[in-house]
């Protein structure tokens, strides 16, 4: 109104980010503040005062207040890195500092149940790993960097999926473990999708095909009943699935395109993911250019789009368009992928420029809405000499 007055501030220490003061007409952004964080990073709407931060970064985790002469709100905002990888790989989640202080503690925590798995108390010169924590899952696995507070974790299984938080007196950071387990095929070929349980007990296990959030088949040991949803979606999986009703592993007997995608498998609230792609194959001459069609003509409002090297399970690419965010992420698999990766925003394709015998392998352009994940694309590329 016309004599509102609005501040944002960031952080215990409040300091003040933006403010607007209507009487005045003075609208000002202070993104130098706090060694320059907010850099060309904020923008104010001066009809509404919301604010907005573009490409975000772990340093701008924390506490926003907004004051006006009649509202006061709280924002927290907290950032995530996910990562996807294979089972059996390990990972680590850094900590992003060089060297912890003399007084700085650092916890690792997991889950929704905020287990303790690591911690380090510079103060008393301690540092501990809880890896006998949640059944033992963690046992051996666990690695912590007494200098910079990074947790690595081998040998990673399903069970290890999850939030990871990490909180000391100056860094707080979340990663999502996102084990994916990815099976080719043919089309006409049978795919078995192994639960990795040796005999159902007392267990409850539902299988999805995440790429539309479908139930297409479930076991209920204590109800002794096992069904299977064969007519969903249009009839695709009609007289194809086949479900183990001692191990709850399932089958898809003369698979088509139409079955490629994201699977879920949910044992007793603890969920697995697999990807089932068809890969056309093709042949690129080294230092050419190849540019991968996404098949969109427009990217959709809404929608995650997310390109993955398989060989890796890594992203190298996305759209994120609620923030309105394009991100090329050509840093890494040792590098690879540096000033070679081009972005279309209209449609989602990617452009691999002077292409090497390093790219080959296989690519895969997913889109995720909500709880449906949609796999577009599945490429597998092969690089030959000049």
């Amino acid at each position: 109104m016309k004599d509102d007055e609005i501040q944002w501030r960031f952080a215990k220490e409040k300091t003040p980010l933006a403010e607007i003061l209507k009487q005045v007409g003075n609208l000002t952004v202070y993104g130098d503040v706090l060694d320059g964080r907010f850099r060309d990073r904020l923008k104010l709407d001066h009809q509404t005062g919301s604010l907005t931060i573009t490409d975000i970064r772990m340093e701008h985790t924390g506490l926003y207040e907004l004051e006006t002469k009649s509202v006061m709100k709280s924002f927290f905002l907290n950032i995530i890195d996910e990562i996807s990888m294979k089972e059996g790989d390990s990972v680590t989640l850094n900590s992003d500092l060089t060297e912890m202080k003399d007084d700085n503690v650092i916890q690792w925590r997991f889950g929704l149940e905020n287990t303790l798995l690591a911690e380090i108390n510079k103060q008393t010169d301690s540092m501990t790993v809880y890896d006998d924590v949640l059944d033992g899952r963690f046992i051996n696995r666990l690695k912590l960097n007494n200098q910079t507070g990074s947790l690595t974790i081998t040998d990673t299984r399903h069970e290890h999926a999850g939030l990871y938080e990490l909180k000391s007196k100056s860094v707080m950071k979340s990663f999502f473990l996102n084990i994916i387990d990815e099976i080719s095929m043919k089309e006409g070929d049978s795919v078995t999708i192994n639960s990795d349980l040796t005999e159902i007990m007392d267990n409850k296990i539902q299988w999805r095909f995440r790429s539309e959030n479908i139930l297409i088949a479930e076991i209920n040991k204590r109800a002794d009943r096992i069904t299977v949803y064969d007519d969903v979606l249009d009839g695709r999986f009609r007289d194809r699935l086949k479900l183990n009703n001692q191990t709850g592993s399932l089958t898809i007997t003369n698979t088509t395109t139409q079955h490629a995608g994201a699977y879920e498998l949910e044992i007793n609230n603890e969920k697995k993911r697999f990807l089932l792609a068809v890969y056309d194959e093709i042949s690129v001459k080294e230092g050419d250019s190849l540019t991968i069609n996404s098949g969109r003509t427009e990217i959709t409002a809404g929608e995650m789009f997310l390109w993955l090297y398989m060989n890796e399970i890594t992203f190298i690419a996305g759209i994120n368009p609620w923030v309105n965010n394009i991100t090329v992420y050509d840093d890494v698999v040792d590098g690879r992928f540096r000033d070679r990766l081009k972005l279309d925003d209209q449609t989602g394709s990617l452009t691999i420029r002077n292409i090497t015998t390093q790219h080959t392998g296989r690519y895969v352009f997913l889109t995720e809405k909500g709880p449906i994940i949609q796999l577009l694309k599945a490429l597998s590329v092969s690089v030959y000499g000049k």
